[in-house]
């Protein structure tokens, strides 16, 4: 591209898309497109700078996204859908570039990104490689729990804890409890299961951070493995990775869930023994959960260098 790339962000005043602007606003290498903010829901003038931008960000609620596909004319319009509408359609590119070897060539390429949910980065990052490598079959009864910040919730959650927390939200939230979380349909479509997880995601009263953890009983396992043979399986899975790192130790002690706040980092931790093996993804997901990956796959698809979060 001769000029710098054009960008725009729509659904700016969201949580996502107030972050994104916030790593882009002092980029000197794209020029971002602003909206009038008494038209932000205007549709022709949202269509102009659809269709003007180099690159979208789809910072909406489902429908809303769609939507927004619908508007564009231009074929050199490329989108990041930071919503759930677009993860398991069979036309669009799952924004994960540490997935396997070739999805960052994919991203790179693609017209279209899905950028994933935060729980679902967390928990496809530690089992599709164990799928990938026969360490896990894809029918195994996969239990996990997902420890998040409140930040997650949006704009409305966030104000329900700055400003109005009951009693009740100073102590840690079991949710989704009918087992259907909207992440759940990406989780298994990624990583190819047959069987549903059982999937726990818990609310906890800090702004941002996430630890994602599933368990193994490891006598299930079809090769047999301990913690020790599944970490060193990961960590070699993940060797040369720049966000993406496995501790070299197998876990002891206690595990935060405000690690890496503020970075595009995620740590994979295993922890266990012979018999049994925990999991831990952590990162923070405002960042490699959310808008931090969001750039990230905007830099492989405009070929940028690395300023905050890179490739």
């Amino acid at each position: 591209m001769g000029d710098k790339p054009k960008v725009f962000i729509d659904g700016r005043e969201g949580t996502t898309g107030l972050q994104i602007y916030e790593r882009l606003s002092g980029r000197s290498d794209i020029d971002l497109l602003l909206i009038n903010e008494v038209k932000r829901k205007d549709v022709d003038e949202r269509r102009k700078l659809i269709n003007e931008a180099d690159l979208v960000f789809l910072c909406l609620p489902d429908d809303a996204a769609r939507e927004a596909v619908s508007l564009i004319e231009n074929d050199n319009t490329r989108v990041i859908d930071a919503s759930t509408a677009h993860r398991t359609h069979p036309d669009w590119v799952y924004g994960l570039p540490e997935l396997r070897p070739e999805q960052r060539g994919k991203i790179v390429s693609a017209r279209r990104v899905a950028n994933p949910g935060c729980h679902a980065t967390g928990f496809i990052l530690s089992v599709y490689p164990l799928i990938a490598l026969g360490v896990i079959p894809t029918d195994y009864p996969l239990t996990c729990f997902s420890l998040t910040g409140y930040s997650g919730g949006g704009k409305s959650m966030i104000s329900n804890y700055g400003e109005g927390k009951t009693d009740a939200m100073y102590a840690p939230g079991v949710y989704a409890l009918e087992l259907h979380h909207k992440h759940l349909p990406e989780m298994i479509a990624v990583t190819g299961l047959t069987r549903p997880p059982v999937f726990c995601p818990i609310i906890d009263d800090y702004y941002k951070g996430m630890a994602t953890s599933i368990t193994l009983h490891n006598d299930l396992l079809p090769k047999r493995m301990t913690a020790s043979d599944i970490l060193a399986e990961l960590s070699n899975y993940y060797s040369g990775q720049r966000y993406v790192k496995v501790n070299p130790e197998l876990g002891s002690g206690t595990l935060y869930s405000n690690w890496g706040a503020g970075t595009n980092d995620l740590e994979i931790t295993v922890s266990g023994n012979n018999d049994q093996t925990l999991i831990t993804a952590r990162f923070d997901n405002l960042g490699k959960g959310a808008s931090g990956a969001a750039v990230q796959n905007m830099e492989l698809m405009l070929g940028l260098g690395a300023l905050e979060f890179g490739v």
